[in-house]
């Protein structure tokens, strides 16, 4: 990641230039709801609103142009969830992809978790392009032969077939949530993984799928009582008995599993005081977490709330040591975006490779990045017009009033409708995936 800072001298950023764009549908089972880069990038899950999960994988590098880089093409498809139908409590259960994570890779499959709102799946996903064949007891098409007929035996032989992608079910975690899970984090442990809903956090072993314990439980004895619920949830990247979870309130509380077996008890909690003269009806709404995610070191929480994106030290819990403004000329527009609930959209926020780099989606098909380093920022468009292959990204700028110059967009000319929620950043190289709707876009560093 070198040089990256001499790339915003030519007003072009690190990911100017488009890898590909991946259109997966129109429809509403189509709209992408969660993506993912695996441990070496060379995987990219999404899950969609239609419990289909979704896999790219990244071509090996051209002899003839070993300049250009991979490109990312459709590997597996396969479907994860479908809808079902609580019938105790007369509720329909989406088949929508709310999370999907992945397992290091340990042998020549891969292994990925997905969730909807009560179920989590661990899918194997491997590659056979190799069939037995001269069975004893079944002909070629499968069907059992007369034992009479049987007069030699044969040894079977594996003759070559056509590559083909299988993704198989292993394990099933379901019957363990009352309300909508929101978060799965698989442990450094790689043996345990957690699973968080409103008001509770379950702890599971990989190998046990009828039991799972309960770590978090904030739900009052009187519902009433109730002022606050979990809205994301993460394990610290090296320590097995850390993790955080953050709240509608937007606080963040670090628990330690080593004090108690259930840990209602925080070991710390990281809160912003508010500002008196930035209280409105809306700060309740706006303070809200909607994602928190470790830094690859470990040594910091970022949270992303409506307006901000924030970056906290694990030693300094009073307040964020960065706060970058994501999209602040929205301030003034926060009525109507209560009116049309847009208030309420939860945007997820990731960590470039080496923690020096922040981005996170808007609307208008907006995404924004941070350099936390020269504390400079950007903003850059994901749409059909400039998702050209190779095409040059050009910051875009939002004009809240005055007079408007002719690159920039009135506030007021926003398409609220287009928004993206959810990106995901490779964990080595300089190239993002942003979803746009139901458009997956993939960006890339320059090129020189």
């Amino acid at each position: 990641l070198a040089g990256f800072g001499n790339l915003m001298q030519d007003v072009l950023w690190c990911f100017s230039q488009v890898k590909g764009t991946i259109d997966i549908g129109v429809t509403e089972a189509d709209i992408i709801s969660t993506v993912e880069f695996n441990h070496t990038g060379e995987l990219l899950a999404t899950g969609d609103k239609g419990g289909r999960v979704v896999i790219f994988q990244r071509e090996q590098e051209s002899k003839h142009q070993p300049h250009r880089r991979g490109e990312y093409n459709v590997y597996s498809t396969f479907q994860s969830h479908e809808p079902e139908f609580d019938y105790l409590k007369s509720l329909e259960i989406e088949e929508k992809i709310n999370k999907i994570r992945w397992l290091p890779q340990q042998n020549a499959a891969y292994f990925l978790l997905s969730t909807n709102d009560k179920t989590v799946k661990l899918w194997k996903v491997s590659e056979r392009d190799k069939r037995p064949e001269g069975y004893n007891l079944k002909d070629e098409d499968g069907r059992l032969r007369d034992p009479s007929m049987i007069t030699m035996l044969r040894v079977p032989v594996l003759r070559p077939m056509d590559l083909m992608v299988e993704a198989t079910p292993r394990r099933v975690f379901a019957n363990a949530h009352t309300y909508h899970i929101n978060s799965i984090s698989v442990n450094s442990d790689y043996e345990t993984y957690m699973s968080a809903d409103d008001l509770r956090i379950n702890l599971w072993n990989f190998e046990i799928t009828n039991q799972s314990f309960n770590i978090v439980d904030i739900k009052p004895a009187n519902m009433e009582e109730l002022t606050e619920v979990i809205t994301a949830a993460e394990f610290h990247p090296h320590h097995c008995n850390t993790f955080v979870y953050s709240s509608s309130k937007g606080t963040i509380r670090l628990c330690d599993m080593r004090t108690a077996a259930l840990c209602d008890r925080h070991a710390k909690f990281f809160e912003e005081p508010e500002d008196p003269s930035n209280r409105s009806f809306f700060s309740e709404i706006i303070s809200s977490i909607s994602d928190v995610k470790f830094s690859h070191s470990g040594r910091y929480i970022m949270t992303r709330d409506y307006l901000t994106v924030k970056v906290w030290d694990l030693n300094m819990e009073n307040r964020p040591i960065e706060t970058y403004q994501v999209h602040d000329y929205l301030r003034s527009k926060l009525c109507s975006l209560y009116e049309n609930d847009c208030i309420f959209d939860k945007f997820e926020c990731v960590w470039n490779g080496s923690d020096s780099v922040i981005m996170t989606g808007s609307y208008n098909n907006f995404f924004r990045m941070f350099d936390r380093n020269t504390k400079r920022d950007v903003t850059l468009e994901a749409s059909r017009e400039n998702s050209k292959p190779r095409a040059i990204l050009k910051p875009r700028k939002v004009c809240v009033g005055g007079k408007r110059r002719k690159d920039e967009i009135s506030v007021d000319s926003l398409d609220f409708s287009k928004k993206i929620l959810h990106t995901a950043w490779h964990p080595s190289e300089n190239i993002i995936a942003v979803a746009a709707t139901n458009n997956l876009y993939i960006f890339q560093d320059k090129v020189n």
